[in-house]
């Protein structure tokens, strides 16, 4: 950050297909504050939501902003995958009077906040000890599964690698999970970790887990097919939600020993964040490491679940240099 801007602050946000949220960073050490969440639905751009945003906080003068958005970053015009948004960067710069404005993939933002987490942002899930400075991976699953990872340079600044790691190949670890595959193939040619690692991924493996059963599947979404393992009350449910589980800590070890995450797995998404306890007794962290030969290697690396509110607000801040107070 520019020393004569220091009494500025930079502009903050986490565009999804459904909520923008805004906020404002000081400076080095200082929280994140003034939260808004509008509805992107109800504005025509991002420009439009910022100045919005902007009015409502009686904030003026903001020079520098950091947006993080659900989307590909591919040149200047953003068209998003999930609602009506289209714009220019460069145009959306001008209108909001910015000396810069850093567009970032939402998993690009994820990956930079990583370093700023820790104390209660983080739950370690099993045994490890991050080296630090090695490289740190990311996978969450939502609506998709998204993935990317956090390297140093050798100058010292951090790194982040947005990538589309949703979209390996699922691997099955045992016979239920090839006879899982088997099903969904009939339907997909190739079948991504995405397919059975998400919202739409729970729906698969216990549509798939229903006809491998012998029973009639129901019309459940994602939503019903957690709370109805949660309450233990449908088998079909309890095993999908667990196999999701093991097949995201198959992916998470696969992106570990692909990239050298010594720096750590982070696990962040909507998903996960609505398990509570469950997750933690799952059987992720045993399908994390059981990777034969190499074992040992996956137990030395530490697995945590985000739990800090909006880690892709901290992100932003880190992507413009600024360090914001966590607790």
């Amino acid at each position: 950050m520019n020393a004569h801007h220091a009494q500025t602050p930079c502009l903050l946000g986490d565009i999804g297909g459904t909520n923008a949220r805004f906020a404002l960073v000081h400076g080095d050490s200082s929280p994140i504050t003034h939260e808004v969440t509008l509805p992107t639905g109800q504005f025509p751009d991002l420009a439009a939501a910022a100045q919005t945003y902007l009015q409502q906080v009686g904030q003026t003068g903001v020079r520098q902003a950091c947006i993080a958005i659900a989307n590909p970053i591919d040149g200047d015009v953003l068209k998003m995958t999930n609602n009506h948004w289209q714009f220019s960067i460069e145009a959306t710069r001008q209108a909001l009077q910015l000396d810069s404005l850093l567009m970032l993939n939402d998993w690009e933002a994820m990956a930079m906040a990583a370093p700023a987490l820790g104390g209660s942002d983080l739950q370690q899930i099993g045994s490890g000890e991050p080296v630090p400075d090695a490289p740190k991976g990311l996978i969450g699953p939502g609506t998709g599964l998204g993935v990317s990872s956090l390297v140093r340079s050798r100058r010292g600044d951090w790194v982040p690698i947005a990538g589309e790691g949703g979209h390996v190949s699922m691997s099955p670890t045992c016979e239920r999970e090839a006879d899982i595959l088997r099903i969904l193939w009939r339907t997909h040619p190739h079948v991504s970790v995405e397919r059975v690692v998400s919202g739409m991924g729970l729906e698969n493996l216990y549509r798939a887990i229903c006809e491998l059963n012998g029973t009639k599947a129901e019309a459940l979404v994602a939503a019903q097919v957690t709370e109805r393992a949660l309450a233990t009350s449908d088998v079909a449910c309890e095993e999908a939600l667990d196999r999701m589980c093991r097949l995201l800590g198959n992916a998470a070890a696969n992106l570990a020993v692909t990239l050298g995450a010594r720096g750590g797995i982070y696990i962040g998404g909507g998903v996960i964040g609505r398990l509570g306890n469950y997750f933690a007794q799952s059987g992720f962290r045993a399908a994390f490491e059981a990777k034969g030969r190499f074992e040992n290697y996956m137990l030395r690396i530490p697995t945590y679940v985000i739990r800090a509110e909006q880690p892709a607000l901290i992100g932003c801040a880190m992507a413009l240099g600024v360090q914001p107070a966590r607790r």
